[in-house]
């Protein structure tokens, strides 16, 4: 008698996650792969960067998540690219055979053949990344006391954000509070006016997928909380210890974030299928691959379109098309056709510190305290689905609100490739 089909799903993150619980009730077999064995709550990641937040309060163990799915199970492995031809994924652990296959494998940091950016700048889109900019930052404000001079000092403690998008946004509202609001305490002798946090866009505006107005609100809220905001600065070159922008002006720093930027994993490259911007896999209008009707990608490795328009990296499109796929493959099991995928957009938002944010929901717009609030209230929602300890999340509101909150600066002593 043979046994059930096979569903492989490479990548945990929000799509990968959200595929295998739905496909809890189809009478498949799961196997859920990802390089590591945590789901990583990105929304919050800046927040482990900045020191806010500890690794383990958005990092969750996959075999913990997926306890309750008793046709789903778990391997840790790199997933290097797929046979589609054969039907097999390619990892470090040999090739998986499968009937169905769910490429998840989401995105990284794209610094555009810039080798000086990939050399010294630091990306922010997994754990390790978010450790080692809190690292960084912390460790740069140690090595400020022993500063032999101002200049020197000037850019130890100078932090420069590349990319005025959400991420970038968020980063440097909460890098700002952090150093007006903590450590000020903690460095009695630090002199805020030898501190900068710089945000540079290559662009006029910041958040440039947001209304007008919501922009204007936003720049703003970090100007006002001592964020310097730079508009039309293009970088070109970093270096140990400045960067160098398209107009030539050079800038001392240290510590050079890049969020400018991301592409999908390297995956996608490896299939040998047609690729769209960003190096995402074009896929039709039932998510999957063309000529290959027992693959689907889904989050950011697909380039899946909503009329002319590809869909943005996002994580609500992730977990839709997640949502799709399952479904599609549920009535591929009983012989049924696959149904197209519809994206119904929820709306985007940014925050910019305690207090503050900006919120689109279609035609609402929300700045200020009130898109900070509606803002707590998604996040919130979503982490109590991911970490199911509404007691704890309520307490962290309540902390964030007031400031509160304990923040553990600890530094570890450990080389850093950028110097």
């Amino acid at each position: 008698m043979p046994g059930r089909p096979r569903v492989i799903i490479a990548g945990a993150g929000f799509a990968g996650l959200t595929c295998a619980r739905r496909l809890k009730r189809v009478d498949v077999d799961v196997l859920l792969i990802d390089r590591n064995n945590y789901h990583l709550f990105t929304p919050l990641l800046y927040q482990v960067a900045s020191a806010l937040l500890d690794p383990g309060e958005v990092a969750r163990p996959v075999r913990e998540l997926i306890r309750p799915l008793h046709n789903v199970e778990f391997r840790q492995a790199d997933v290097n690219g797929a046979d589609l031809q054969r039907k097999l994924l390619l990892t470090d652990h040999g090739p998986i055979p499968y009937d169905y296959l769910v490429l998840a494998t989401g995105a990284q940091t794209d610094y555009f053949g810039n080798e000086s950016l990939a050399r010294h700048a630091y990306g922010l889109t997994d754990l390790n990344e978010g450790l080692a900019l809190r690292n960084r930052v912390l460790a740069r404000f140690e090595a400020s006391r022993w500063a032999k001079g101002a200049e020197e000092r000037r850019t130890l403690l100078t932090f420069a954000i590349v990319g005025g998008g959400p991420t970038g946004v968020e980063l440097a509202g909460a890098y700002a509070e952090l150093i007006r609001l903590v450590l000020r305490k903690d460095f009695r002798d630090l002199d805020l006016k030898e501190v900068r946090v710089l945000l540079l866009e290559a662009s006029d505006n910041v958040l440039g997928t947001f209304a007008p107005e919501l922009q204007v609100a936003a720049l703003r809220s970090l100007e006002s909380k001592g964020v310097e905001v730079r508009l039309g600065a293009r970088v070109a070159e970093v270096a140990k210890d400045s960067l160098t922008l398209a107009s030539g002006e050079e800038i001392g720093t240290s510590t050079v974030v890049w969020t400018a930027g991301v592409m999908a994993s390297s995956v996608g490259a490896a299939l040998e299928v047609e690729l769209g911007r960003q190096k995402r896999v074009k896929v039709g209008p039932t998510l999957q691959v063309p000529d290959y009707p027992s693959c689907f990608v889904i989050g950011d490795l697909a380039a899946a379109s909503d009329g002319d328009a590809v869909l943005p990296m996002l994580i609500p499109v992730a977990m839709q098309e997640a949502r799709r796929v399952a479904a599609t493959i549920g009535d591929m099991v009983h012989k049924l056709p696959a149904s197209p995928f519809r994206y119904k957009d929820p709306g985007i938002m940014a925050t910019i510190g305690r207090n503050s944010a900006v919120a689109q929901l279609g035609s609402v717009h929300l700045s200020g305290f009130m898109g900070w609030a509606m803002w707590l209230v998604v996040h919130l929602v979503n982490v109590v689905s991911f970490r199911s300890r509404i007691l704890v999340l309520i307490n962290w509101a309540w902390d964030y609100l007031f400031y509160d909150r304990p923040v553990r600066l600890i530094v570890r002593a450990a080389d850093d490739p950028r110097g």
